[in-house]
């Protein structure tokens, strides 16, 4: 009877961490370990706190309304189109980042907005390093190589 009271308890006290499907959406799940982003955390598809829908969206439940971030990831699946080249998420993430593009217009480059665990797509959440500091430790850590989409094992 206590393992069921323990269990019932962490289940709570996990709660507020969960949506409400009880996992993240398929881009969040794509993007979250492409972007480091799920480093020690083992439990990181249940958090949401790992990549919050503000990443991309104006609402912390997602939705229609998306931040310039998440408007320029848009813009990147479609100018590729145009050139006839057809992504996948994890592809248009990469092109994007590797533009080195300030969708926020707050000075950070989106790439390092995501390597400093900010938010790019809200001024409002900016590094607290120097913009030159920061970019020497970004190169430092691999640059926006270390985004690229993740390799497919051999087989698939």
């Amino acid at each position: 009877m206590r393992g069921v009271g323990l269990t019932l308890g962490a289940l709570v006290l996990l709660s507020p961490l969960l949506s409400p499907a009880g996992a993240l959406p398929r881009y969040r799940i794509q993007a979250a370990p492409q972007l480091h982003l799920t480093e020690r955390n083992e439990l990181w598809e249940l958090d949401r706190r790992v990549m919050p829908c503000t990443y991309c969206h104006v609402n912390a439940d997602g939705g229609a309304a998306w931040n310039p971030f998440g408007q320029a990831i848009q813009a990147t699946f479609a100018s590729e189109a145009r050139e006839g080249r057809h992504l996948t998420f994890p592809q248009a993430l990469s092109t994007l980042l590797q533009a080195d593009t300030d969708a926020d217009g707050d000075g950070y480059p989106d790439a390092l907005e995501i390597h400093a665990r900010t938010l790019p797509g809200d001024p409002a959440s900016r590094p607290e390093q120097p913009v030159d500091e920061l970019r020497a430790a970004f190169a430092a850590a691999g640059g926006a190589e270390q985004f690229a989409p993740p390799k497919k094992k051999a087989g698939k």
